[in-house]
This record gives structure tokens, C-alpha cells and sequence, in this order.
């Protein structure tokens, strides 16, 4: 919900909590590991963190999504033919 939020419109923690059914201390908790992974990025302005999706970070995980698929679907018909061949013999 908290990165669905921001990838809409960039937010400051409070506007977030405001619209959130979560604390705004778990908001910043969510906010903190969302930066850590590279999904989210933030600015100051004055005395406030806005908040907003960091695309970049969206196309890493989706290049290391498509990458761990792709190793699983190898490793799976890998393992079809490798059972294939012992049924056959």
C-alpha cells in the first residue's frame, strides 16, 4: 500500500499516515526499508521528506525477477528430461 502511495503522487510521511490505516512511525519503517531495497528515493524540502517511487529501482528488481525465473524454468525442464530419460530407460 505504502509503495503503491508514493508511485501515485510523491508524499511526506505524515500525508502517507494520514491516508494509511498504520502509525506514521510504521509508515517511516516501511519508507526506510522501501529506500534500503532502492525502490523508493527521497528529497528534503524544509523541514519535510518527500517521498517518491524510484523507477530505476523497479527495473533492477524486475531485470532480477526475470533472471531468477528464468534459472528456476531451466532448472525445472532440466528436470522433466532428466525424468524422461530415466523412465525411458
Amino acid at each position: 500500500m505504502i509503495f503503491e502511495a508514493v508511485a501515485r503522487a510523491p508524499r511526506a510521511v505524515g500525508a502517507l499516515a494520514d491516508e494509511l490505516p498504520v502509525s506514521r512511525p510504521a509508515v517511516s519503517q516501511h519508507l526506510k526499508v522501501l529506500s534500503d531495497a532502492g525502490l523508493v528515493m527521497c528529497r528534503i524540502e524544509g523541514t519535510r521528506r518527500i517521498y517518491a517511487a524510484r523507477p530505476e529501482g523497479l527495473a533492477e528488481l524486475r531485470a532480477w525477477l526475470d533472471q531468477y525465473w528464468t534459472n528456476v524454468l531451466v532448472n525445472f525442464a532440466s528436470e522433466i528430461n532428466d525424468n524422461g530419460r530415466e523412465s525411458n530407460d
